[in-house]
This record gives C-alpha cells, sequence and structure tokens, in this order.
C-alpha cells in the first residue's frame, strides 16, 4: 500500500468515527488538542500525523488506536449477516458500559432459551 494510500485511509477513518459520533471538526479538534484545520488536513490524507497525535484523536473519539486501523468497506466485504453485527457494533459503541452489559444479558437470555 502507498503511503499517500495510507494516509487517506486512516484519514477516512477517522472521519466516519468523528461523524458516527456527532462531531463537528471542530469539537473533535479542541477535544483533542488540535485546530479543526489540522483534522480537516488528516481526513483529507493531506499530513502524515504522528503517532501521539493519533493517540489523542483516538482518546477524543473514544476509541482504541486499533480501531483508526480497521478500516474496512462493509458494503463489499461483509455477508448480510455481518453487516447486521457490524451495525449492531456500531450502535453499541454509542452506548455508555452499563446499556451495553444491559444488552449482552438480554441476549445471553434469548439464547438460554433456545438452548
Amino acid at each position: 500500500m502507498e503511503n499517500n494510500e495510507i494516509l487517506k485511509s486512516i484519514g477516512a477513518r477517522i472521519r466516519d468515527l468523528r461523524k458516527e459520533r456527532g462531531m463537528s471538526q471542530e469539537s473533535l479538534g479542541e477535544k483533542g488538542g488540535f485546530h479543526y484545520s489540522y483534522i480537516g488536513q488528516i481526513e483529507r490524507g493531506e499530513k502524515n500525523i504522528a503517532l501521539l497525535n493519533l493517540v489523542k484523536i483516538a482518546t477524543a473519539l473514544e476509541v482504541s488506536v486499533t480501531q483508526l486501523f480497521s478500516y474496512v468497506d462493509e458494503e463489499e466485504k461483509y455477508t448480510d449477516s455481518e453487516s447486521d453485527l457490524v451495525e449492531i457494533v456500531k450502535m453499541l459503541r454509542e452506548k455508555k458500559p452499563q446499556q451495553v452489559r444491559m444488552v449482552r444479558n438480554v441476549v445471553r437470555e434469548m439464547f438460554k432459551e433456545q438452548e
């Protein structure tokens, strides 16, 4: 993979995560300690982002650094069932830990009934 493609992929992933969270470039910049124009340059793949800045952005987005590198075009790579799982995970990422545990417990109970 060419360097420019890597920068664009990471930038696109950051943009997608930011939009999923309903954040503007300005709000992400404020939360991470950056100017909004720097966030825009990263999202367009124009800046080679330093590792420490990547950590700050992941923290501001409330994701792990590894999630910034797990960019997959879900439409092309997943079956219908897998796409459903991806959608569920996206929804759960936006919820509080207590809500995630509640969903986990409900799912466990549903499958216990089927055994």
